[in-house]
């Protein structure tokens, strides 16, 4: 079973929140992907770094079906990517912007998140046809006012800003105009993996989710 690209957007802008998971071996991989589930965010992104990131996605699939929406991050080159997009991941995220990852992503009619942080790489990846533009490191070059100020002029572009997103700083990211945020340690937390807390990864997804609504919940009023 295969997400169409229309859903795999509506689905990343409905939920708000995508989980990183950037671990050292598969087995904390898998675990994470199902304390994120657990925790009421049914998106994730496997890294291309996690070893044998490739087989995990797989067995994502597997378990987990289309009751999780699978991403690959870190694809750095369209042999990759379409590696990833062959073992079930939906849509694609990079940390830098690579038209031939775009397009490939396209030729499977999958989606594409390229990385970016200036305004000329960023309407070069939409240009190009990228679905969403996540900018990265966001958090070091301003954070959510520099969002405000991505936002301004490119309203038609939805952002997903990564690197330095915390739980503080989530809110303030969704009243920038953020579609989503995306979320490494501070929600998959390594040291919890290692302690085999999993009900903290658990925890983390939850107060991320309850995060995105309010924030929303407070731009509607």
């Amino acid at each position: 079973m295969s997400w169409c690209r229309e859903k795999v957007l509506s689905r990343l802008r409905e939920v708000g929140v995508v989980p990183i998971v950037r671990v050292s071996n598969p087995d904390d991989a898998f675990k994470a992907v199902g304390a994120v589930v657990a925790g009421g965010v049914p998106v994730v992104e496997i890294t291309m770094g996690v070893p044998n990131a490739l087989r995990v996605m797989e067995q994502v699939v597997e378990q987990f079906g289309e009751s999780v929406l699978l991403g690959a991050g870190t694809v750095l080159d369209p042999e990759t990517c379409r590696a990833a997009l062959l073992s079930g991941a939906e849509f694609i995220v990079t940390p830098s912007l690579d038209v031939k990852v775009i397009e490939t992503s396209r030729r499977y009619s999958k989606a594409c998140i390229p990385g970016a942080l200036t305004p000329t790489e960023i309407v070069t990846a939409w240009q190009a046809g990228a679905d969403m533009v996540k900018v990265f490191p966001c958090g070091p070059v301003g954070g959510p006012n520099y969002l405000r100020s991505l936002r301004g002029p490119l309203p038609q572009i939805d952002f997903v800003p990564t690197g330095g997103v915390d739980l503080g700083s989530t809110a303030d990211y969704i009243r920038a105009g953020a579609a989503a945020v995306a979320v490494g340690g501070e929600l998959v937390s390594r040291k919890a993996l290692q302690e085999g807390k999993t009900e903290v990864i658990t925890a983390n997804a939850r107060q991320f989710l309850e995060a995105v609504r309010s924030a929303r919940a407070e731009l509607k009023k």
